[in-house]
C-alpha cells in the first residue's frame, strides 16, 4: 500500500495540471446537476404544497348565473365542492398599474380550494370594501395590506385586507383575469359564478369534467380549468430551466468518462515500462488496477465535494431564479438524500470508466512485446497522400498522415473531442433561440407588441382611431377571445377571432398556410394534440350552445395558452355570432419602438378608458438560461481540454521513436515540432466537423421536440450564425495547435532512447 501511495504521489506531481482538470469538470458536473435537481424541486414543490395544504379543487367551472350548479356535488367521483361563488369582472389600478380581476364574491373561507394567507387577514363582514388579493396579482400591482385600489370609470375603491397564495391558474396581464376573493357587497353586478370540484380519483379530471358540462349543458358553461393545467403553468420556465441543466449535466458526465477513458489508456500506453517494473517487483495485475482506480476516484470525490459545498454555502445567493430554486430546494424533504445520491452517483460513473480502461493496465505483461512504431507496410495513409498530392511541404504532409494513422485509436480520439463540442453547440443553438424571441418576435408568434382593452365607453371605431392616431403604431388588429369546449366536452380551447379578412393578422406559421376565406383558421400545436387533428382537418368545438366549425388550414406558432388556440378572423365568429364586438386590440409597432412608452402614452391619450399592456415574451422568463450556457460552455470546455491534453500528449509519446528517423533525413526541430502540431490541428478539425455537423441537427430536434411538448410547436429552433460556428471551430483548432506546440518543442530538445515505453 505504500509504495502504491508513493508512486500515485510521484505520478500526481508529473501530470498535476491533468489532475486539476480533472478536479474541476467533476465539480462543474455535480453542481450542474445539484442546480437541475433544485430547479425541479423548486418548480414542483411550491405550487404542490399549496394545493395540497389547501384542498385545492382538481377542477374549475366557470358558468351562467342560471345554471345548477349544487347538482355537480351528486355525481360519482366529487369529494366535495368550492362554492359557487358569484363572479364580478372588472378593472382595478394601483400605483399607476392596472389589471383584469374576477371579484369572487365569499365571506367564510371555504374547505376546499382554502385560500393561503401569506400576510394580513382574512375578509370580515365589517369591512364590506376590504378584499384579499392572489399573491402573483399583488405583486403586478405593487400591493400590500392596506394599499386602495382604484375602479377606472367609477367612484368605487376596494381596500387590500390580505393576500394569499392559490393553486388555480395564475395572473397573466392580458391572458389571466388576477384572483380578488371579495365579500357580497363589494361584488355589485354579478354576470356569471364559478365553482370547484375536489375528486376522489385525480385521474377521473376528463371525466369529471365531461360529466358537469353534460349535467349544466354546453350553453351553461363558460370556461374549464383543470389541476393539471395549474401546475404545469406554475412549473413553467423553471421546470425548463431544470431540463436544460439537467440534460448538459448527463452530456457532461458522459463526455467527461470517456475523458477518463481515454487519459488513462493514453497513459498506459505511455507507462509500460513503469508498469512492466511495477509488475516484476511483485505488484499484482489487481494492484495496478487499484493504482489508477483510486487515484482518479481520489480526483472525482474532490471535486464532488468542492461542488456540493459551494452549491450548500453559496447557491441560494446566485441572482435570480437559480438562487431562489436552492434557498426552496434547501429546505424540502428530501434534499438531503439528493445531495448524497448525485455526488455518488458521479463518483461511481466515473469509476466505472476508469475500471474499464484501468484494467487494461493489469493485463501488461512484466516484459513487453515490442511492436511495431508504424501500421504494417508502411504507407502514406488517404489523407497523407491528399497532402502530399496538394504540395504541402513534407512535415505538414507526415502530421496529416500521424493523425490518423492506427484508425481505431484516432477515431476514438476524434469522437471524444467531438463530444464536448457536439453539445457547446447544441448550448448556442439554445442561447441563439432565446435572442431570437427577443430579437425577432413577430417570427415566433409575437406579432404584436401591446394588447389595448377599453372601458366599454368606446366605439370600435373610435377605438381603432384612437390607437392609430400614435405615430409609433403600425396596425391595430381588433379581436375576441372566447372559451370553447372541444369535442368530448372534457376541456375548454382558446377561440380567438383576429384581425378582418381585408387586415388580417400576420400569424407566423410553421406548417400550412393563412386563413384567408370563410371558415379557415390556424391553430396551435397544443390544439393539434389535444384533439388529434392534423392541418387539413375540419374541427368542431362548442361556444356556449352554438357550434362553431372550422377548416384548419396552418398551425400557428402560439406561444399562449399551451399552444391550446385555434385562431381565425373576427369576420368568421361574427357569421356565427353578429352581435360580437372586439374585447381586445393587437398592436403592431414600427421597428424600433419602445413597447412601454407606446403603452404609456397610449394609456394618457384614453384618458382613463384604455387599458394597456406589453404582450408577454416567453423568452423573459428564459432569461437564467444565459447564465446556465455560460457554465455549460466552460464545463465542457475543461473536459475538451483534458481530452486534448490527452491526445497531445499520446501523439508526442507515439512520435518518440521517430525522432532518430526524422532527425536523420534532415528534418530540423522546427519542422518535427511542426508534424505534432499539425497531427493534433488535423484531429481537432475533425472533432470540429464532427461535433458541428452533428450537433446542429440534434440541437434543432431537442428544441423543437420542446416546443411541440411545451405547445408552442416545432418550428421555433434558431442555429448559431455561421460567423460563430466557424470562429468556434478556428479557436478549437487554433487552440488545439497553439497548445501543441510546447510539449512538441520539449520533446524535440531532449535526446530520447528507443525505450519500451515510446512503443505505441
Amino acid at each position: 500500500m505504500r509504495a502504491t501511495l508513493r508512486w500515485a504521489h510521484s505520478d500526481l506531481r508529473t501530470h498535476r495540471g491533468e489532475a486539476l482538470f480533472l478536479v474541476l469538470a467533476t465539480a462543474g458536473i455535480v453542481a450542474s446537476l445539484l442546480l437541475a435537481t433544485a430547479l425541479f424541486g423548486y418548480a414542483t414543490n411550491p405550487w404542490q404544497r399549496i394545493f395540497t395544504q389547501s384542498r385545492g379543487a382538481h377542477v374549475w367551472i366557470h358558468a351562467a348565473q342560471t345554471a345548477d350548479t349544487a347538482r355537480l356535488a351528486r355525481l360519482d367521483g366529487v369529494q366535495a365542492l368550492a362554492g359557487p361563488y358569484a363572479t364580478e369582472k372588472v378593472t382595478v389600478s394601483s400605483r399607476g398599474t392596472r389589471a383584469s380581476v374576477e371579484l369572487r364574491s365569499t365571506l367564510r373561507q371555504p374547505a376546499v380550494g382554502r385560500p393561503l394567507l401569506a400576510s394580513g387577514h382574512w375578509l370580515r363582514s365589517s369591512d364590506p370594501d376590504g378584499v384579499v388579493l392572489e399573491s402573483r396579482l399583488a405583486r403586478a400591482l405593487l400591493a400590500e395590506p392596506g394599499d386602495v385600489l382604484k375602479l377606472p370609470g367609477t367612484a368605487r375603491t376596494l381596500t387590500v385586507v390580505g393576500v394569499a397564495d392559490s393553486p388555480e391558474p395564475r395572473y397573466r396581464p392580458g391572458e389571466q383575469p388576477g384572483l380578488v376573493w371579495a365579500p357580497p357587497a363589494a361584488v355589485r353586478d354579478p354576470r356569471g359564478q364559478v365553482v370547484g370540484l375536489r375528486l376522489a380519483d385525480p385521474d377521473d379530471t376528463d371525466y369529471a369534467v365531461q360529466r358537469t358540462v353534460t349535467v349544466l349543458g354546453a350553453g351553461a358553461v363558460g370556461e374549464v380549468s383543470t389541476w393539471q393545467q395549474a401546475r404545469a403553468e406554475a412549473q413553467g420556465d423553471s421546470r425548463l430551466l431544470g431540463q436544460v441543466l439537467g440534460l448538459f449535466g448527463l452530456g457532461a458526465l458522459v463526455a467527461a468518462g470517456f475523458a477518463v477513458h481515454g487519459a488513462i489508456g493514453t497513459r498506459i500506453r505511455g507507462h509500460l515500462r513503469d508498469i512492466s517494473v511495477l509488475k516484476a517487483i511483485g505488484f499484482t495485475p489487481g494492484q495496478v488496477v487499484r493504482i489508477f482506480l483510486l487515484q482518479h476516484i481520489a480526483y472525482a470525490v474532490l471535486g464532488a465535494l468542492a461542488a456540493v459545498a459551494v452549491t450548500e454555502s453559496l447557491g441560494h445567493r446566485i441572482p435570480g431564479r437559480l438562487g431562489d430554486a436552492v434557498g426552496v430546494w434547501q429546505g424540502l424533504p428530501g434534499h438531503t438524500l439528493t445531495l448524497l445520491a448525485v455526488p455518488v452517483g458521479v463518483v461511481l460513473l466515473i469509476g466505472l470508466t476508469t475500471s474499464l480502461a484501468a484494467w487494461r493496465a493489469g493485463r501488461v505483461p512484466p516484459v513487453p512485446v515490442p511492436r511495431p512504431a508504424t501500421p504494417a507496410g508502411g504507407r502514406l495513409t488517404r489523407v497523407g497522400r491528399l497532402a502530399l498530392g496538394l504540395g504541402l511541404p513534407p512535415a505538414l504532409v507526415l502530421g496529416c498522415h500521424t493523425a490518423c494513422t492506427g484508425r481505431r485509436r484516432s477515431l476514438a480520439t476524434v469522437g471524444r473531442l467531438a463530444l464536448p463540442l457536439l453539445l457547446i453547440v447544441v448550448a448556442l443553438s439554445a442561447w441563439t433561440t432565446i435572442d431570437r424571441f427577443h430579437r425577432d418576435p413577430q417570427r415566433v408568434g409575437l406579432a404584436a407588441a401591446l394588447t389595448a382593452r377599453t372601458d366599454g365607453s368606446l366605439s370600435d371605431r373610435a377605438a381603432r382611431a384612437l390607437l392609430e392616431s400614435d405615430p409609433e403604431v403600425a396596425a391595430a388588429y381588433p379581436g375576441v377571445e372566447v372559451a370553447a369546449l372541444v369535442p368530448g366536452q372534457t376541456a375548454t380551447i382558446a377561440l380567438r377571432g383576429l384581425g378582418t379578412r381585408q387586415d388580417p393578422y400576420p400569424y407566423a406559421l410553421a406548417e400550412g398556410r393563412p386563413a384567408t376565406g370563410p371558415d379557415e383558421a390556424v391553430a396551435g400545436q397544443g390544439l393539434l394534440d389535444l384533439l388529434e387533428a392534423r392541418v387539413g382537418d375540419w374541427v368542431r368545438m362548442t361556444v356556449g350552445d352554438r357550434p362553431q366549425i372550422l377548416h384548419i388550414v396552418g398551425r400557428s406558432i402560439e406561444p399562449e395558452n399551451a399552444g391550446r388556440v385555434v385562431a381565425t378572423s373576427l369576420d368568421t365568429l361574427r357569421e356565427n355570432d353578429p352581435r360580437l364586438d372586439p374585447g381586445f386590440y393587437q398592436l403592431r409597432l414600427h421597428p424600433g419602438a419602445d413597447p412601454h412608452r407606446v403603452a404609456a402614452d397610449l394609456a394618457r391619450a384614453g384618458r382613463g378608458h384604455l387599458d394597456v399592456h406589453t404582450v408577454p415574451n416567453p423568452a423573459d422568463g428564459l432569461s437564467p438560461l444565459r447564465g446556465v450556457v455560460v457554465g455549460v460552455v466552460a464545463v465542457l470546455a475543461l473536459i475538451g481540454l483534458i481530452e486534448l491534453l490527452t491526445a497531445i500528449g499520446g501523439t508526442v509519446r507515439e512520435r518518440e521513436r521517430d525522432l532518430p528517423a526524422l532527425k536523420a533525413i534532415g528534418m530540423s526541430p522546427r519542422q518535427i515540432t511542426a508534424i505534432t502540431v499539425t497531427a493534433t490541428g488535423c484531429t481537432a478539425l475533425a472533432a470540429v466537423v464532427a461535433g458541428t455537423a452533428l450537433g446542429l441537427p440534434l440541437a434543432r430536434w431537442l428544441i423543437d421536440a420542446q416546443g411541440s411538448s411545451s405547445g408552442i410547436g416545432a418550428g421555433i429552433a434558431q442555429s448559431p450564425s455561421a460567423g460563430l460556428l466557424l470562429a468556434l471551430g478556428a479557436g478549437a483548432v487554433l487552440g488545439a495547435a497553439a497548445l501543441a506546440a510546447l510539449p512538441a518543442s520539449r520533446s524535440v530538445q531532449r535526446r530520447l532512447a528507443d525505450t519500451l515505453s515510446a512503443v505505441a
